[in-house]
């Protein structure tokens, strides 16, 4: 496990006597997304964690709507990317800011909102891709600066490919990266692909010859059999380019991650055996027939097994959901159309980027009759953030802040809580700690339940005025956060990061998932079997 935080081995490497050095950073480049990069990074950072080191992670710029909430340089609240909070979590260290100064959250396929050290700039967001660079780039190297200054260890985590010819001109990611920082680089790439070999030599030969020589390492990520079966060609690739396969790592399936880019897979997971709780409950429960009758009871009527999860394009925040794929007996289904919904005991309407756009995509695909449909039908719906704000009655955009081209922000919503939002240029983003109140139906179990979490919303929700006056009120499980129809079966929250809650999955489901910390150190047990004996020691030496 190493030592504890703050305790190091021995002294920090000095430029000159009793001068400490700044960090030492270590650069995971990839040959395409999804090659590994982020995962690996995370890896790394726990790794250096364990043998005492103060570490801290780095991403210049990062394309995800997947967002967190972390204190920003002026004292109050901002965004970074999810997968830089993750690793941070993994790095045994605070998130903030300066871990990912440059986030763009896409709100269409060629428009993006710019969010600079953890805030929107509306300058910026209004600025072509390549005139950006120039004025985030003093912004992005003062961050990488100062966690350098505070850490033993940074750990970089690049974008895309570094050699993305068209677009080195302006890169503020990658290689300008790497030689601001003077890094060490890994370069993975994913062999499950095919293609590997191809793909570390293509992407080697593109590299200016300066930048070749920042390379320690190729990573061959998602191997599946007998690593022998891959000989010569790692030799042949050496002698080619002078880089080393350094390690080979296996493909893994449930690693307990939030994945960043993409949806879950969703086959299914095996049911777990009742809880200690459950199982004391059944014996004790004089008017059930037997232990089994009461299981099934108990699962079709109380706990979700099978949660649909509408997957629009503009989807936001999607890791949040990672814990349910963590839980035993619990499947999740990622539905673009009505009959994937069939059969699901919860429809839960996630967070979006583009509320009314993904709405408007919602009802041509016809979801919006089947959500309707199983919600008259008693089906227990819920709606985060976005979700919440499609389950009302109407959006107002007065503003402009959801119009796109050919998208009218103004639009009915879906009718499931008598509730209106109006959006507004002002963005609430802030941690939230709060406790349900007397919720009933589907999701009384969440009754009295504190909860902790995160908003990011433009929008403000309040209940419809003319429903209001006619008594159809929605019923506020927390004030301004959680609504709750009459019925009981549709629930709409503000709060992100509900199923990150240790009390709600107790709640709902009478289990836990694997902790997080329990997942960092997965990843860093498997880099040290798989990396060659002294490589990642030798990233950081003097």
């Amino acid at each position: 496990m190493g030592l504890p935080l703050g305790q190091r081995r021995g002294p920090l490497p000095v430029l000159a006597e009793g001068t400490h050095m700044s960090a030492r950073c270590v650069m995971v480049l990839g040959t395409s997304s999804g090659a590994g990069k982020s995962w690996l990074a995370t890896a790394l950072c726990r790794h250096y964690a364990r043998q005492g080191l103060k570490v801290a992670p780095f991403k210049a710029q990062n394309m995800s709507n997947n967002a967190r909430v972390v204190p920003d340089l002026a004292g109050g609240m901002g965004e970074i990317g999810a997968a830089q909070y993750f690793q941070a979590l993994a790095a045994r260290a605070a998130p903030e800011v300066r871990m990912n100064p440059l986030l763009l959250k896409p709100e269409a396929d060629t428009h993006s909102q710019v969010v600079l050290l953890g805030q929107v700039s509306a300058a910026l967001t209004a600025l072509p891709w390549r005139a950006r660079s120039a004025q985030v780039w003093p912004q992005i190297a003062a961050a990488l600066d100062a966690l350098r200054a505070d850490n033993d260890v940074v750990v970089i985590e690049g974008a895309g490919s570094p050699a993305e010819i068209n677009l080195m001109d302006s890169d503020i990611v990658n290689l300008r990266v790497a030689r601001h920082a003077d890094a060490r680089c890994l370069l993975v790439t994913d062999i499950d692909r095919g293609g590997a070999f191809a793909h570390l030599y293509g992407t080697w030969a593109l590299l200016p010859e300066a930048d070749r020589a920042r390379l320690h390492g190729f990573v061959l990520n998602k191997f599946r059999g007998d690593a022998a079966l891959l000989a010569p060609a790692p030799a042949q690739l050496e002698r080619l380019t002078g880089v080393p396969t350094v390690a080979v790592l296996p493909m893994r399936f449930g690693h307990g991650l939030p994945e960043e880019d993409g949806v879950f897979d969703d086959r299914p997971v095996a049911a777990a055996p009742p809880s200690a709780g459950l199982q004391a409950k059944m014996a004790s429960n004089a008017g059930v027939a037997s232990a089994s009758s009461y299981l099934k009871d108990s699962f079709t009527h109380c706990t979700p097994r099978r949660i649909a999860i509408v997957a629009y394009p503009r989807i936001s925040n999607l890791d949040e959901f990672q814990p349910l794929k963590n839980l035993p007996g619990v499947q999740l289904v990622w539905a673009r159309t009505p009959a994937q919904l069939h059969g699901a005991d919860w429809i839960v309407l996630p967070g979006s980027k583009a509320t009314a756009a993904d709405l408007g995509w919602l009802r041509a695909q016809h979801l919006d009759a089947a959500i309707a449909a199983h919600a008259g039908q008693g089906g227990a719906v819920l709606g985060i953030c976005g979700g919440l704000q499609m389950l009302g009655e109407a959006l107002i955009d007065l503003h402009g802040v959801e119009s796109q081209a050919g998208i009218d922000g103004n639009a009915p919503g879906l009718g499931l809580l008598p509730l209106v939002t109006s959006f507004a240029p002002h963005k609430t983003v802030r941690r939230t700690q709060a406790r349900f109140g007397a919720a009933t139906g589907a999701w009384a179990p969440l009754a009295g339940v504190p909860v902790a979490g995160y908003e990011i919303h433009s929008g403000q929700t309040a209940q419809h005025p003319a429903m209001a006056a006619k008594g159809d009120l929605a019923h506020a499980l927390i004030p301004r956060i959680a609504w709750q129809n009459a019925a009981g079966n549709v629930l709409g929250v503000y709060l992100h990061g509900l199923f990150e809650d240790a009390g709600v999955l107790q709640a709902l489901f009478g289990a836990q998932a694997p902790t997080l910390d329990a997942a960092f150190e997965r990843l860093a047990d498997e880099i040290e079997r798989a990396f060659a004996p002294g490589v990642l020691q030798a990233l950081i030496a003097p």
